[in-house]
Order: C-alpha cells, then sequence, then structure tokens
C-alpha cells in the first residue's frame, strides 16, 4: 500500500463511504479505486487527484498534503544515480536489495533519518537558489 492509498482509504473510511459509492461518484471502477487504495496502480493524474479532493471534501491543509503523498507513492521507483558518488549509488542499491526484509521499525527509523537528510538538503538548496538571485 503506498501513502497515498492509504490516506485515501482512511479519508473514505471516515466518511463512511465504501469503495464502490466513492468509484462511481468519481466515474472510475472500483477495481480501479481498489488498486489505488493498494498500490498496483500508479500516482493518479492530476484531474484525478482534484476529483479525489473534491469528493471527499477535504480542507486546504489535507488536499495539499494527499498531493506530496500522491508523488510520494509510485509503487515502482528507479533511482537514477548516474553523475552522483559512488556512495549515493551503493545507498540506492542497498536500499532496493534490503527493503523487502525490514521490519517495519527499521523502516521508520531509515525514513525519519532520510525525511530529516532531505530536510537539510532542500533548506540548503533553497539558501543557493537565493544567493544566485540577490546576486
Amino acid at each position: 500500500m503506498t501513502p497515498f492509498g492509504a490516506r485515501i482509504r482512511e479519508l473514505r473510511r471516515e466518511r463512511g463511504v465504501t469503495q464502490l459509492e466513492m468509484a462511481r461518484s468519481l466515474g472510475v471502477s472500483s477495481a480501479y479505486l481498489s488498486a489505488l487504495e493498494h498500490g498496483r496502480r500508479g500516482c493518479p493524474t492530476w484531474a484525478m487527484l482534484q476529483r479525489i479532493i473534491g469528493y471527499l471534501n477535504v480542507i486546504w491543509d489535507d488536499a495539499e498534503e494527499l498531493e506530496r503523498l500522491a508523488e510520494l507513492s509510485h509503487p515502482r521507483v528507479v533511482v537514477e544515480t548516474a553523475g552522483l558518488s559512488s556512495e549515493a549509488t551503493r545507498l540506492a542499491n542497498r536500499l532496493a536489495e534490503t527493503i523487502a526484509f525490514l521490519n517495519p521499525d527499521e523502516i521508520g527509523r531509515v525514513l525519519k533519518e532520510l525525511e530529516q537528510a532531505s530536510l537539510e538538503a532542500e533548506s540548503r538548496e533553497k539558501a543557493r537558489r537565493e544567493a544566485r538571485r540577490s546576486r
């Protein structure tokens, strides 16, 4: 299950809506909605995402969260490391070969560390862009 699929299922259940009811309202099959929730389908299109947000009647912050979760919910990921360091390639390959064997606590620890590193890297990149603009 993808983060997006889990959140859609949670919101749908909170509202007491079945997959069939939601699928009919969105104009898709219940099989598609089930596959989306279970991560057997890739991210929905932007238009479908907007229909889901509208159907679930989510507020602004929740809509942004759904959009971000959709971006993070590709069930099949390809990591391009050409031109990066050997350590970056090692990281990508190590994760690919072991992710299926990590337990939920281990996944949580790795994800927490990676999220923190990502925030730091994004902050550095933002500062670098702003410095370039101010020149």
